[in-house]
């Protein structure tokens, strides 16, 4: 059973010496991977609602901001040599997508071929807008999108005319290291999530919940694959309790749910804190579940 994590990488705490010590530390120790998210501003007041809190908000202050997904990865690449590096997630339909493939390919490039690519639609409207981006068809903006990075990674000279994109014929290298490209893992648990992970995905990436509610969702995705021509195993099944406690047996009872790695949640507010938290984690969940 492969365990990652996921750690928001937000100031003050997300120094240069923090992650210094944070990716040697999990590599060595054997993590599987290592997720970090993404918000380019965050509100003090907001009127759209957080999906995974009770109360719609999400548990940090406007200004608790986090570093960029793809600057704190490449860093991550660069001092660590084994641990897969993810976007956890990245909101592909507020972002241009020439960039974002470039941002794609250049971590895979560093990393060795170590990158997961995390995508999301995103639930804050207010983000859309300070971007200048329409939040309405985010979900349609998504796919078109991924279709302009997917011919920017794969083919020798890449266009795409579509109603939400153009792009006129272009060259971008370098390629990904990893072929066709990084895997696609969709995050959110919605219905429309799910065909997103049946049509293009590589992965399902499903946040804040109980084994149970895993189980009833794969049970709905294997006949959306099967549509399709493909198989459960097709699909890497990344499950991030979150903010909900996690120990040994909860990650036995997502596995015999039918995921393939718990991402959990790594949280620490000085690079002492952080050892100590990693050392925890391995000796309570780490090394039992290399026995699953």
């Amino acid at each position: 059973m492969r365990i990652g994590l996921f750690t928001p990488a937000g100031n003050p705490f997300v120094t240069a010496e923090y992650l210094r010590v944070l990716g040697p530390l999990v590599d060595a120790r054997g993590f599987h991977s290592l997720w970090v998210a993404e918000h380019v501003v965050l509100f003090d007041d907001y009127a759209s609602r957080y999906p995974y809190a009770a109360d719609g908000k999400i548990p940090v202050g406007g200004e608790a901001g986090l570093l960029d997904p793809f600057d704190t990865l490449a860093f991550l690449a660069a001092v660590t040599t084994r641990i897969r590096l993810g976007t956890g997630i990245c909101l592909v339909p507020q972002r241009n997508p020439v960039y974002t493939a470039k941002d794609v390919s250049t971590v895979d490039w560093l990393s060795g071929g170590r990158f997961d690519f995390g995508v999301g639609i995103g639930w804050l409207e207010e983000e859309f807008a300070a971007l200048g981006v329409p939040f309405a068809r985010r979900a349609e903006r998504c796919r078109a999108y991924l279709e302009v990075m997917r011919r920017l990674w794969c083919d020798p000279v890449s266009a795409y005319d579509g109603e939400l994109y153009r792009l006129p014929a272009c060259r971008q290298y370098p390629k990904p290291l990893q072929q066709p490209h990084p895997p696609i893992h969709f995050g959110g648990e919605s219905d429309a999530a799910l065909r997103r992970v049946a049509d293009l995905g590589q992965g399902w990436y499903p946040f804040s919940i109980e084994p149970a509610e895993l189980a009833k969702r794969l049970s709905d995705l294997e006949p959306l694959l099967a549509r399709r021509g493909r198989r459960r195993e097709d699909i890497e099944v990344s499950i991030c309790p979150y903010m909900r406690e996690v120990d040994f047996d909860a990650v036995r009872r997502y596995r015999d749910a039918g995921a393939d790695q718990v991402i959990v949640l790594l949280l620490a507010s000085s690079v002492d804190s952080l050892r100590r938290r990693v050392d925890d984690l391995t000796e309570k969940i780490l090394q039992p579940a290399r026995a699953l």
